[in-house]
């Protein structure tokens, strides 16, 4: 036994069922794990990235009750009986949401790893407004950092999603942000 955990009261799990992707999800986990640790360790839903742990660069973003948080700042106890949405419910099944088709033309990303996270914040917005002004846009994903791009094509990507989502060209039009 490690010297640090000598007399230390061993935690149980705790048993809740999570709604996350449109489904409901009995988890055992940690009551010490935060919601991003919770997907990631014991749902094994792995788009949702560490990034700094503390809340400032927003790569684990999700939507919780359609509003992006910051899974890394949320404790998986206080997820219960909420609506949970991560990057890999933002698809409809086998049709990409109109964001991510976008990011693809125009290669928003470069290594990815904070893609997610800007699309889950760029989808909240585009739920409420599918007409949004660059600087909305600019607004809504200024939490989010990326180390590779300028975020132009970022962007632009957000720009070409919207435009798709009001004209109707989107392939799964939108209906599942």
């Amino acid at each position: 036994m490690s010297h640090a955990t000598e007399g230390a009261p061993a935690l149980s799990k705790v048993h809740r069922v999570l709604s996350v992707n449109g489904e409901n999800h009995e988890v055992a986990f940690d009551p010490r794990k935060t919601l991003l640790e919770v997907l990631r360790e014991d749902m094994l839903l792995t788009g949702t990235k560490h990034g700094c742990e503390l809340g400032e660069c927003g790569a684990c973003t999700v939507l919780i009750d359609g509003e992006p948080k910051l899974s890394c700042l949320v404790l998986g106890l206080e997820s219960d009986g909420v609506d949970i949405r991560t990057i890999e419910g933002l698809a409809q099944p086998d049709v990409p949401h109109a964001l991510q088709t976008a990011y693809g033309e125009l290669g928003a990303s470069q290594c990815g790893y904070c893609s997610p996270g800007f699309l889950m914040n760029a989808s909240a917005l585009l739920a409420r407004d599918t007409n949004p002004s660059r600087e909305a846009i600019v607004e809504e994903l200024g939490g989010n950092i990326c180390r590779c791009t300028g975020y132009l094509k970022i962007l632009e990507a957000v720009e070409l999603a919207a435009q798709r989502l009001r004209d109707g060209t989107a392939a799964n039009g939108g209906s599942d942000v």
